[in-house]
């Protein structure tokens, strides 16, 4: 399973969390009364205040915890605490509330990418908004999902994405197993309740202990999907909605594998039509020249793994993840073509970079986060997915065809949901959101991660959907080069002005 984020500055440097005997603490806002028929067990939730603390020694960046429910349906019973980072407002005395951002994922830190705020948010909207980002459930600091040691993520990733025979299959099949019992066995009182609606009804409890009437959102990608889902359950409080590489809620698991394996083929066609027009390309003059290269390549790799400068070997899935992960950012395609130019060398140590910079892995052999992780424990639990090897084996021609770089890659991905030891408690289907102000819905035409039909079908479900069209390459829009993009979603958040619906933002 891929994920669906974006690629983001690191901030490791500034997320270490305030000794608790600090004294520089600054009380929270008050909170917002408790939504009404709120039972008194999730009333206490509604009603406890931040505190919020320097989140390192002389760092402007301020950090607290969420209290939360780990059982949504027995408030009562066990909680858990999500981490939560404010970068605040500019102009404090101008301010209009707090921006709640995710990156996507299922997975991505929402401390880390709050944490960077200059980096993905634009300087009228850092003035005017707290910019908070919170680590969903499973995530990051908050109750994290923990399934294998590194070790065995290491040999998770390297698995071979498209096994050609029996003796590969059961291997894969394995590993998958290997991966769910360890989850089971690490995380299994997490599991049933790491839902994107568990999320959700998270992130409104956050809304009211930041003192905010309603939520004021930016989500990309699997954002998207945890925005749409707090619009659903939450209307009246849905305030100013950015939805920004969208995920189409009423696609099967099955679906989304096929249709995100197409806007990968798209993001790879556009990367090598403009390699072939280089000097430097190492696939060769031609479009079909360099698909028949990289074809053959994919191929070599797969029966011979290439030697590195560390100890692993660059296997076809690592091979297939190094190349998907500068699809992502348009920017990034130097850096594989450089890559490419290496492996096809003999070397595989670059495309492997790339690779782990993907599934954010260290040199020294650790991971950054457990995104790896949370994918699957998400999405095994929000829609049913592939049952078995018989039913991926009878759908591969079908992704084949219609991704013969990624499609199988993408499909055996799926595999552990297979395994996964709880059973899915979401399904397909339209999100409409009755009774919102609009939400701004944001879709790239040559977007690999969410294809853009997935943006204009959630528009279109959305009661109160404005699609927004860029033209370009890369995956999302918001903050990606485009003045265009940039300039609606400042003025939707800061004057509530949406755009005409059906507005494109050409390439720039």
């Amino acid at each position: 399973m891929l994920a669906g984020c974006g690629v983001v500055p690191r901030a490791e440097q500034v997320l270490g969390h305030a000794d608790d005997t600090r004294s520089d603490r600054t009380p929270g806002a008050t909170p917002a009364p408790a939504p009404s028929g709120v039972s008194k067990d999730l009333q206490r939730y509604y009603r406890q205040r931040l505190t919020w603390e320097p989140c390192d020694e002389g760092s402007t960046l301020q950090c607290t915890t969420l209290r939360v429910p780990l059982d949504y349906d027995n408030p009562g019973g066990k909680s858990i605490e999500l981490a939560v980072l404010r970068y605040p407002a500019q102009d404090q005395e101008r301010k209009l509330g707090s921006l709640v951002i995710n990156p996507g994922g299922p997975g991505g830190s929402g401390v880390e990418y709050a944490a960077v705020a200059p980096f993905v948010i634009s300087r009228p909207v850092l003035e005017r908004y707290d910019i908070v980002g919170f680590d969903p459930r499973g995530v990051g600091r908050s109750a994290p999902v923990d399934c294998v040691s590194d070790r065995q993520l290491d040999a998770y990733h390297a698995a071979d994405g498209s096994p050609d025979n029996a003796a590969e299959r059961r291997e894969l099949q394995r590993i998958a197993r290997q991966f769910a019992a360890g989850c089971k066995r690490r995380s299994g009182d997490l599991l049933p309740h790491v839902s994107t609606e568990d999320a959700a009804r998270d992130m409104d409890i956050l809304r009211g202990a930041l003192g905010d009437e309603e939520l004021t959102y930016l989500g990309k990608s699997y954002g998207t999907f945890l925005g749409a889902t707090y619009a659903e359950l939450f209307p009246s409080r849905a305030g100013r909605l950015v939805l920004d590489g969208a995920v189409d809620p009423t696609l099967s698991a099955r679906d989304l594998s096929l249709e995100q394996a197409k806007g990968f083929e798209v993001a790879l066609k556009a990367f090598l039509e403009d390699c072939v027009q280089r000097e430097d390309c190492p696939l060769g003059r031609s479009l079909d020249e360099a698909y028949r290269n990289l074809d053959a390549f994919l191929a070599r790799v797969d029966r011979n793994p290439l030697p590195t400068s560390s100890r692993r070997r660059l296997t076809q899935a690592l091979a297939t993840t190094g190349i998907i992960m500068p699809l992502y950012v348009k920017e990034y395609w130097p850096r594989l073509r450089n890559a490419l130019a290496s492996a096809l060398d003999g070397n595989g140590s670059r495309l492997l970079a790339l690779a782990d910079e993907y599934t954010e892995r260290n040199p020294d052999g650790s991971y950054r986060s457990n995104a790896s992780e949370v994918i699957l424990a998400v999405n095994c639990i929000d829609r049913p997915d592939v049952t078995s090897v018989e039913e991926i084996l009878r759908e591969e021609p079908v992704f084949r065809q219609a991704s013969p770089r990624f499609g199988s890659f993408i499909l055996w991905g799926s595999l552990t949901c297979a395994e996964w030891p709880v059973k899915p408690v979401g399904k397909p289907g339209p999100i409409h959101a009755k009774g919102t102000k609009p939400i701004l819905v944001i879709g790239t035409t040559r977007d690999p991660a969410t294809p853009y039909e997935w943006s204009r079908s959630l528009a279109e479900q959305l009661e109160a959907g404005v699609l927004l069209t860029r033209e370009g390459d890369g995956h999302t829009a918001y903050m990606q080069g485009n003045r265009c993009v940039d300039e609606v979603v400042e003025a939707f958040l800061l004057e509530g002005e949406p755009p005409e619906d059906g507005m494109t933002c050409p390439e720039s």
